[in-house]
Formats: C-alpha cells, structure tokens, sequence
C-alpha cells in the first residue's frame, strides 16, 4: 500500500499540534496555579492556537510566552520549543524532499 505523502504532511502535523495540545494543557504547563480556574474552553483554546502556531513556525501567540509576566511554566516553554523544532524540521524535509523530487 502507498501511502499519499499530502496526506503524510498533513496527518504528521495534526498529531504534532495535538500532541502540543495535550502537553501544553497539563497542570504543569503553567506557570501560575490560578490559571487553573480558568474556562477550559479558553486554555484549551490557547494551548490549541499556541501549539498550531509554534508547529506552523509563525510565531503568533495569544498570552505572553516568556518574560515577568509568563502565562507557560518552564515546562511549557520546552513544549513550544520542541514544537518549533520539530515543525521546523518537517517543513526542511518536505521542502528538501520536493526539491530532491523536481530535479
């Protein structure tokens, strides 16, 4: 069975920012506890568009990411970090495969 690789790229960063989605949405992930009594709908939806933007390497955020007032723990600084990484790293790969691909 061959396997589209449109549907490889897509299906590779749907599991990336749903993955971000769940890491980001842990208690750990913040840095004030006072976040916790928050909708959930709404630090679901921030940790959703953060994770989107970091896999996506746009760099859009909702909440302050670092600095005095960090809405992220730590740990939830390293989740977006990887995020941008690894988007990073499949969008190099894609843009090498095609060129490799084109001649």
């Amino acid at each position: 069975m061959r396997s589209n690789p449109a549907l490889l790229l897509v299906g590779s960063f749907v599991v990336l920012v749903t993955l971000g989605t769940i890491l980001l949405m842990l208690p750990k992930a913040y840095a004030d506890a006072a976040t916790l009594e928050e909708p959930f709908l709404y630090r679901f939806r921030v940790a959703l568009f953060t994770a989107t933007s970091a896999s996506c390497v746009t760099g859009l955020v909702l909440v302050d990411t670092g600095g005095p007032n960090a809405y992220w723990s730590p740990m939830g600084q390293m989740v977006i970090l990887g995020l941008i990484q690894m988007g990073g790293l499949g969008i190099m790969t894609c843009g090498a495969f095609f060129a490799v691909i084109s001649g």
